[in-house]
């Protein structure tokens, strides 16, 4: 039984997950990993990133994989950590305005709109904060762990929880005002999709390969869809879970589904337009006319969005856990395991250059905002970069030598022929 490098922090942070009766992970017994992380070759710095500034704000995840991520408002970045530390930092110079010690496991988050932020724990509750000092306004009990970021849409404060429920809350009180439970399978990925806000309506991912498209006022599904139906005999080989954020162009919905496809969906009908052998855990982001995806392989591909035929593939990261893409420019940003940002190509996937920031593993995909790279590092590290042809951040690691190739890619992507397997998780 093989198991996906890219989700061994997943296990590392829950050993007391059932396996399922396979509960032998070779290289976690001090054998050697099957897969090893692709050792990083010299570069030619073509691009670089600029360190404006870098601080630490905390725990970070403290080991885990969790759904921390940076939120950014009205020049403000709110960053929290797994013991319960939420920073506010002024994203010009990097200056801390408050913290916040709440005590809690956080796990998800935040979120911020207006004069509100929105967090989530591993102990199932839904926690909102004042944006003015970080001072709480009220929580609330999901009785289920939170893997995802909750959302704000307006009055409410959308959540999407490990055991495949959607709760519609009270913004300003923290009541509930509606649930939903999907049927789960026995065996799902470790981890929760992050709800979409559109209008009225949220996108969710949900265990089985299916996509939800869930009326807000009701928290009633309109229609739900199955992108990956669940191959395989065992329950580990059907595992097919929708774990990453769904992006929408239009009229038109992109998912990447775990053990399963990248595909387009009508956003009125739900219905499948095409579907890509493609497996992919960290997430996908569409700029321009362009779906950059990073597959369960940790190799990044460029796809048509309007049939997903390959354009081109990155391949020289494989098994370095890396992030969903980010774009800057005609950049392509990656996070990876050992807190490196790589740069690669628009147009060819070409690597030009790479730049650590941290010394954890970046997670959370880049975040940028008017031109600033914000990265967010599992040690807590905080910083933020601008992109320029030739200039260094002062952690680049990067040296003169031979870029790594990018492979083109006419065909549509297709799958590792070894299908790599997951943490599961019982339901």
């Amino acid at each position: 039984m093989r198991f996906t490098p890219r989700l061994v922090p997943v296990l590392l942070g829950l050993l007391a997950l059932s396996l399922g009766g396979c509960s032998y992970i070779p290289w976690l017994a001090g054998e050697k990993d099957p897969r090893p992380p692709t050792e990083l070759t010299p570069v030619v710095a073509e691009q670089g990133l600029t360190t404006l500034w870098s601080i630490n704000t905390g725990k970070g995840t403290d080991g885990r994989r969790l759904s921390l991520v940076p939120a950014h408002q009205n020049g403000q970045l709110f960053v929290a950590d797994a013991r319960g530390l939420v920073t506010a930092v002024n994203a010009s110079d990097g200056r801390v305005l408050w913290q916040r010690d709440t005590g809690l496991p956080l796990s998800g988050g935040p979120e911020v709109s207006g004069t509100r932020l929105v967090l989530g724990t591993t102990n199932g509750e839904l926690l909102a904060l004042t944006v003015a000092d970080g001072s709480e306004l009220w929580r609330a009990q999901v009785g289920s762990e939170i893997l995802s970021i909750p959302r704000l849409a307006g009055e409410q404060v959308i959540l999407h929880t490990l055991n495949d429920s959607i709760f519609g809350f009270n913004a300003t009180s923290g009541e509930e005002l509606w649930h939903y439970d999907f049927q789960a399978p026995i065996l799902t990925l470790r981890g929760s999709s992050t709800p979409l806000i559109l209008g009225d309506h949220a996108l969710v991912g949900v265990s089985g390969g299916r996509l939800a498209k869930v009326e807000l006022a009701t928290g009633l599904p309109e229609w739900i869809t199955t992108v990956t139906p669940p191959r395989g005999r065992s329950e580990l080989e059907r595992i097919a879970d929708l774990n990453a954020t769904p992006v929408v162009a239009g009229q038109t919905i992109y998912v990447a589904a775990y053990n399963g496809d990248l595909a387009a969906l009508d956003l009125t009908s739900g219905a499948v337009l095409w579907r890509r052998a493609l497996s992919s855990y960290a997430g996908l982001t569409l700029a321009d006319d362009t779906l950059y995806v990073t597959d369960a392989d940790d190799t990044v591909w460029a796809a048509k969005p309007d049939d997903g035929a390959g354009l081109w593939k990155q391949e020289a990261l494989r098994y370095r856990i890396l992030s969903a893409p980010a774009v800057v420019g005609n950049t392509v940003l990656v996070g990876d395991l050992e807190g490196y940002v790589h740069l690669l190509a628009r147009g060819d996937g070409r690597l030009q250059g790479r730049v650590r920031l941290a010394k954890g593993a970046i997670q959370a995909p880049p975040l940028v905002i008017g031109g600033r790279v914000i990265v967010l590092g599992a040690d807590g590290t905080l910083s933020a970069s601008t992109l320029g042809t030739g200039t260094l951040g002062g952690a680049n690691t990067s040296t003169s030598g031979p870029a790594g190739n990018s492979t083109p890619a006419g065909s549509p992507p297709q799958a590792s022929t070894q299908v790599p397997q997951p943490v599961p998780t019982k339901t």
